[in-house]
Formats: structure tokens, C-alpha cells, sequence
């Protein structure tokens, strides 16, 4: 029983035991081959790995065994820096598991994305991580406003939205 009881601690710990506060579900209709390229960060939740980046942008490339590289480069002090990940798809095309760190992997959940696919929302598993994507490096008033619309309407936080330089 206690081996049970530590197991669970070490799980919560692992993956975390917060309830989860906001509606984190991906879109339904979702085609991958038009997400694929190039996009810009609009704005984003601060988290230590992207603390302090500007000109961020991520890169999306299928890969010939069906996975996708991901190449998020960007500005941190005046320095060019770059991360490189790949994504395997899930059961649900708008849910790819995306990992940096070997076989450590993340839930990346595209909840909004506009009919010319120009603009997303993208979540995690958790409410710790929210980005406005763009395939330009600015949007208008209006995009911004719908997209912060549903960001909200979801339960996020939009206070704690970083607005990156681009």
C-alpha cells in the first residue's frame, strides 16, 4: 500500500495533480499539411524557456516517417537562439505530442485556427502555456480581439499574455 501511495505522490509530481481550470480542447476539423511552415509568435504565457525571447518564430516540416520537425528560433539578449523538436501526431489531428527534451513530451493543442489557417491559438495539457500564432508578425485589432475573445471564453488569463517584439 505505501509503495502505491508513493507511486501516486511521484506521478502527481511527475505530471502534475492541479485540476485543470480552463477548456483546453482542440479544434475538430484540422488539416495538418495547411498548418505545416512558417509562423510567428504573437504573444505568449512566460515560462523559463522562452523568458525573455523576441522575434520568436516556429517552423513546422513533415517528415518522411509521418512526424514533424519543429525549429522555434528567436532573439534572447541580443543573440540568435533555436530550439529544435519533432511532434508525433495523435488519434486527434489537432492534438500533436511536441518534445525538446528526448522522450519527454507535451500536449500541443491547437484550439482556434481561422479558415486560411493565417492564425492560432495553441494550448498544452495544462493552463500554463498559451501562444497566439501568426503567419505574419503582426495581426489587426479586430483578429486580436476574437482570438483574445475565445482565449477568455475558454478560462484563460489573457493578463498574463507576453505581447512578443517582433
Amino acid at each position: 500500500m505505501k509503495k502505491m501511495i508513493n507511486l501516486s505522490v511521484l506521478l502527481c509530481i511527475l505530471v502534475g495533480c492541479s485540476k485543470l481550470t480552463v477548456n483546453n480542447s482542440s479544434v475538430i476539423n484540422f488539416d495538418l499539411n495547411r498548418f505545416l511552415g512558417n509562423w510567428y509568435e504573437i504573444a505568449r504565457f512566460d515560462h523559463k524557456f522562452e523568458r525573455g525571447m523576441e522575434q520568436t518564430k516556429a517552423s513546422y516540416v513533415l517528415r518522411e516517417d509521418g512526424k514533424v520537425d519543429v525549429l522555434n528560433t528567436g532573439i534572447k539578449n541580443g543573440k540568435y537562439s533555436e530550439a529544435k523538436g519533432v511532434a508525433k501526431l495523435t488519434d486527434i489531428p489537432s492534438l500533436l505530442r511536441v518534445s525538446f527534451w528526448g522522450p519527454f513530451y507535451s500536449d500541443y493543442r491547437i484550439m482556434l485556427i481561422d479558415d486560411d489557417y493565417k492564425y492560432a491559438l495553441v494550448g498544452s495539457g495544462s493552463d500554463d502555456y498559451l501562444w497566439i500564432l501568426s503567419r505574419t508578425p503582426q495581426i489587426s485589432d479586430e483578429i486580436k480581439t476574437q482570438i483574445l475573445t475565445e482565449a477568455k471564453r475558454r478560462g484563460y488569463d489573457t493578463d498574463k499574455l507576453i505581447w512578443v517584439k517582433q
